[in-house]
């Protein structure tokens, strides 16, 4: 597939509503600003995002919904290749961003991997509160975990240079964060694509138009990788 010229990179990005305990969430707000902002900022080619979804804090309630934005922008001869064809022509990897909120944090963390274990410490949007139950049972038991293929450590030494406090996680939690990123991520590996997770603190914790500032800066660092 060398013959078709360099690959485009196209991105899409999701957040997440308010749940219990967060009235307000920094990942809602930061989708709904993210077309505007990336405009304004010039991003280089493929660092720009391709679409932009709030999703339910919902377990097994987002899970339609986020099948039906996977496949959204899947061209139909997708297999388990890193590269691919699309529909026009082109040569296109495709990554999918997942935003969430880690109210206790004060750092940024960029999760390799999500746990096969649905643990919800509160009530999700739908009143769902599974303890130590598999997310997808025939994958094994709730130790069984997916690693994103993208490579995080040089995308977390990237964003260290750019002068973020961003840390690598191997902990998604076992909330709906980690829930959404085991399904995404199981998606990537058998249709060929590339999924990523980041944990935003509380606007109260980094402040707004800096963690606007470090999702444009992680869009570059996934478009140049």
């Amino acid at each position: 597939m060398g013959s078709e010229g360099p690959p485009v990179t196209k991105i899409h990005v999701t957040g997440f509503t308010r749940f219990h305990g967060v009235a307000e969430n920094p990942t809602e707000t930061i989708v709904g600003r993210l077309k505007d902002y990336a405009n304004k900022q010039g991003l280089p080619d493929g660092a720009t995002p391709s679409s932009f979804h709030v999703l339910e804090t919902a377990g097994e309630g987002a899970l339609s919904t986020l099948h039906a934005l996977l496949d959204s922008d899947l061209p139909s001869n997708a297999g388990t290749g890193t590269e691919f064809l699309s529909d026009s022509g082109s040569v296109e990897r495709i990554i999918w961003l997942h935003l969430g909120v880690n109210s206790g944090a004060s750092k940024f963390a960029v999760e390799c991997r999500a746990l096969n274990e649905a643990t919800f410490r509160c009530p999700d949007e739908k009143g769902w509160q599974p303890q130590r139950t598999p997310i997808v049972p025939e994958d094994g038991g709730i130790s069984h975990a997916i690693e994103t293929t993208l490579p995080t450590k040089e995308i977390v030494q990237a964003l260290v240079k750019k002068g973020y406090d961003v840390v690598l996680s191997d902990d998604a939690g076992r909330f709906v964060c980690n829930y959404v990123y085991y399904h995404s991520l199981r998606y990537a590996a058998k249709h060929g694509i590339k999924s990523l997770f980041v944990h935003v603190p509380l606007f109260t914790k980094v402040d707004e138009e800096t963690q606007m500032q470090f999702i444009t800066s992680v869009l570059e660092v996934l478009a140049s990788i």
